[in-house]
């Protein structure tokens, strides 16, 4: 792939492809802030309902999701429980583990706050998908040009 020259175009793309996320995750920073929770509060909440189907989430999962050290998350994760939107519980098949859940008052503030979210993502989904065929054409021009100079050496 060293062979691959990149071209202006491809650093647009590149730029473009950065740009739109930062503009998405600008625009979710600022909706929890309205919503009166800080942007890890959300992302805490959004790992916490998203691991429910798998089993609710324990500290280190939640940690591990975050990608925060563990002392942290127990940090956020006493706020979240003070702000009445999450609940510990021991897992009764092991007493070590606490689990985390969402309270009924957490379950709504999420519920809202990732509707406003997917109605964003409705919104930038045609540049967002744009974006990736762009990046997805680069991808198979490079490994063309790959295949074709390792042919000729």
């Amino acid at each position: 792939m060293a062979d691959a020259r990149l071209t202006d175009e491809d650093y647009e793309m590149l730029a473009s492809f950065r740009f739109a996320l930062r503009k998405f995750i600008a625009f979710s920073e600022a909706a929890a802030r309205r919503d009166g929770l800080t942007p890890r509060q959300h992302q805490a909440l959004l790992g916490i309902r998203a691991m429910q189907g798998q089993g609710a989430a324990s500290v280190s999962d939640l940690a591990a999701f975050l990608i925060l050290q563990h002392n942290s998350t127990v940090e956020l994760v006493d706020r979240l429980v003070a702000a009445g939107f999450v609940a510990r519980a021991t897992d009764p098949e092991d007493g070590r583990r606490v689990r985390l859940a969402l309270t009924g008052s957490g379950e709504a503030r999420l519920a809202a706050l990732s509707q406003t979210h997917l109605d964003e993502l409705e919104q930038i989904g045609p540049e967002l998908r744009r974006l990736l065929a762009r990046i997805q054409r680069y991808r198979r021009r490079v490994r063309g040009a790959t295949r074709c100079g390792d042919a000729g050496g």
